[in-house]
């Protein structure tokens, strides 16, 4: 056997593996469930699924406004991307940016009135796409299963 078909044989021995397979399952499921909640949140609610996203942050301690610096970290998007996205935010009257008290240079953000309106029609889609995609298909115990093994993979992540 020629070197090219050594290295061609292993190349497929390696994208045909086990790990890669699994990975690429989960992959797969959660692009398809993300855009299933950002066609449905579109739709339904008017707002993309990294608006939610952002509204989940901003909603999850009512009174308290949350830097553009830390949405941009937490959503992992660039400091250019989530002014954008605040920006557009803004314009639709979701949010409203504040100077921070603490830093001048830094720009707090925090939902309106209409924000918190919007994010609670859109919790609802969320619930109901999520349950119907993820939780349902998965008896009791393997959504326990799933869940718990997500969170340690996110953990194992988190501590390197």
């Amino acid at each position: 056997m020629d070197a090219e078909n050594r290295i061609g044989t292993a190349a497929q021995q390696a994208a045909n593996s086990a790990l890669v397979r699994d990975f690429g399952l989960l992959l797969k499921a959660a692009t398809r469930l993300e855009l299933r909640i950002d066609t449905e949140l579109r739709r339904r609610s008017g707002i993309s699924h990294t608006m939610f996203e952002v509204l989940i942050r901003l909603c999850r301690r009512p009174g308290e406004s949350v830097s553009q610096r830390h949405l941009a970290d937490d959503l992992t998007l660039t400091s250019g991307g989530v002014t954008r996205l605040v920006d557009r935010m803004e314009e639709a009257g979701l949010v409203r940016r504040t100077p921070s008290p603490q830093d001048r240079r830094s720009v707090l953000v925090e939902p309106t009135e209409d924000g918190y309106e919007v994010f609670l029609d859109a919790a609802a889609v969320h619930a109901e796409v999520v349950r119907r995609y993820f939780a349902v298909p998965l008896s009791g115990g393997d959504y326990t299963r799933l869940t718990g093994a997500l969170g340690e993979i996110n953990r194992a992540l988190a501590d390197d």
